[in-house]
């Protein structure tokens, strides 16, 4: 079966390199243009770009995956299926249906739950216990398509979102392997999705990473987790915007009325009230400033007992 690998970032870079591990014939990779990065805008290829170059694969990198000079380029590759991994465009119906087996799409949630950009994420911010990965075949409507199949694994209690996206990735490296074994040997059945049971998870606004401290403290943890390692929760302190790491919930009473409260700093970090119980906050990272851990912000006076997080989100232009 000749295979079209769409896919950006890292997390689609295991797929890539298990189609290829596994002997599939990948005639060549769709991917973002090359980006400036960092502080010295230094252009860099997307992660999938540098596996496709090292196996000397053919790399397309639309700004836009549209129009008839496209297709033309992608009817010339000859591929029976496209294999689509966050790729980071939404793709037109003719692209979709361009080849004859149609498209594949590894989607990091048990659909039809959190269809949409950032389920990973949301799957740890709205307290799941277990997510997975679907491979599902694309339709124009969003991530709406019938399921080839799908992969359940646990969310651990300390998980990060970093953490559980590279699970993720290499569980749906195993799975799109899987699927496209059974679809070509006709093994597989493809089953609708109910709509009536969709939920969402809608590309990641700034403000949804601001920490609100008046809700409970496992809630409050869920959140740093959720955005940790990016693109990190944060907190006001005074007009100093500061992204939190490394989060434990704890159940303990704390004698202070106002959440956000700093009630101590110690070996073990930022101990917080939040609106029921506390968390313990490890590493942080001032505007401005490196990461660092919190006893050594605290030495360097940037935070004391008794400072007050902001307990609300902000307008966007005070998060800014």
């Amino acid at each position: 079966m000749r295979v079209l690998f769409w896919g950006t970032p890292d997390f689609a870079v295991p797929a890539l390199e298990a189609l290829l591990g596994e002997g599939f014939d990948v005639v060549g990779v769709v991917t973002q243009p090359d980006r400036p990065v960092g502080r010295a805008r230094t252009l860099t290829p997307p992660p999938v770009k540098d596996v496709a170059l090292r196996e000397g694969l053919p790399v397309l990198q639309p700004e836009k995956p549209r129009g008839d000079a496209f297709l033309a380029e992608l009817t010339a590759l000859g591929a029976d299926i496209n294999v689509v991994v966050a790729y980071g465009h939404i793709l037109p119906r003719a692209v979709i249906e361009q080849p004859p087996r149609g498209t594949l799409n590894i989607h990091a949630s048990l659909l039809p739950l959190l269809r949409g950009a950032a389920p990973i994420e949301a799957a740890i911010r709205q307290g799941f216990t277990e997510t997975g990965v679907t491979i599902m075949r694309m339709v124009p409507a969003l991530d709406a398509g019938p399921v080839l199949l799908a992969r359940r694994i646990p969310i651990l209690d300390d998980e990060t979102g970093g953490e559980l996206r590279v699970r993720l990735s290499e569980l749906g490296a195993q799975a799109i392997v899987e699927a496209l074994v059974m679809l070509d040997a006709g093994a597989i059945e493809e089953r609708p999705q109910d709509d009536a049971l969709a939920t969402y998870a809608p590309k990641i606004e700034r403000d949804d990473a601001q920490v609100d401290w008046t809700r409970p403290a496992r809630a409050v943890a869920d959140t740093i987790r959720a955005f940790d390692p990016r693109p990190g929760a944060f907190t006001l302190l005074g007009d100093v915007a500061v992204k939190l790491f490394g989060v434990r919930a704890a159940t303990m009473a704390h004698a202070v009325d106002r959440p956000g409260t700093v009630l101590a700093v110690d070996d073990d970090g930022l101990l917080v009230a939040c609106g029921e119980g506390t968390v313990r906050v490890r590493e942080v990272h001032p505007a401005g400033r490196r990461r660092l851990a919190a006893r050594e912000w605290h030495a360097g006076r940037g935070v004391a007992p008794g400072d007050v997080f902001a307990p609300h989100a902000p307008a966007a232009d005070d998060a800014a």
